[in-house]
């Protein structure tokens, strides 16, 4: 009887670990994925750049900088990224992001409807580019949060939270 108990014990434990090592693999096969398709939204390279996300009061701050201060072609790159996605964004069109991460991806629902609420700035920075999101409502900015939440997920290894 005590071997069975051993048996059932050793079992669910061997269980238990695979379930940890399948989901690990399954986030790092989605950041994977992400970054392999990020050429279908963004002209620079994920490699040499890095997302840096700041949650605030009034919504958040997306910052998209060059890894390497004197790479001018990364910099142009994500300026003008950034630039047109201030355009988009200011219409509500979240395309970009949907095609990147998904269409259900959290937040955006609310953002594609709330361009009347939302204030989106950009501006330089001397390593890329930045887009500060703006409101003072406070479903835009908890779906900010959520959005910053899933790129952050996704972006793995390429992005940071600030």
């Amino acid at each position: 009887m005590k071997k069975i108990n051993v048996v059932i014990v050793i079992a669910l434990v061997l269980f238990g670990i695979g379930l940890i090592l399948f989901k690990q693999k399954q986030t790092q096969t989605r950041q994977e994925y992400i970054h392999d398709r990020g050429v279908m939204v963004m002209p620079f390279d994920l490699d040499k750049t890095t997302h840096v996300f700041t949650k605030t009061d009034q919504g958040g701050i997306q910052q998209i900088q060059a890894k390497d201060s004197q790479d001018t072609e990364q910099i142009n790159l994500i300026r003008t990224h950034l630039q047109k996605e201030k355009e988009l964004f200011d219409n509500g069109d979240f395309s970009d992001p949907s095609t990147l991460h998904g269409e259900s991806m959290p937040g955006l629902d609310v953002l594609e409807k709330s361009a009347d609420k939302l204030k989106v700035e950009y501006s330089d920075l001397p390593n890329g580019a930045q887009l500060t999101y703006l409101t003072d409502d406070d479903e835009v900015i908890d779906a900010v949060h959520l959005w910053f939440m899933a790129q952050l997920q996704d972006h793995g290894m390429d992005a940071m939270e600030h």
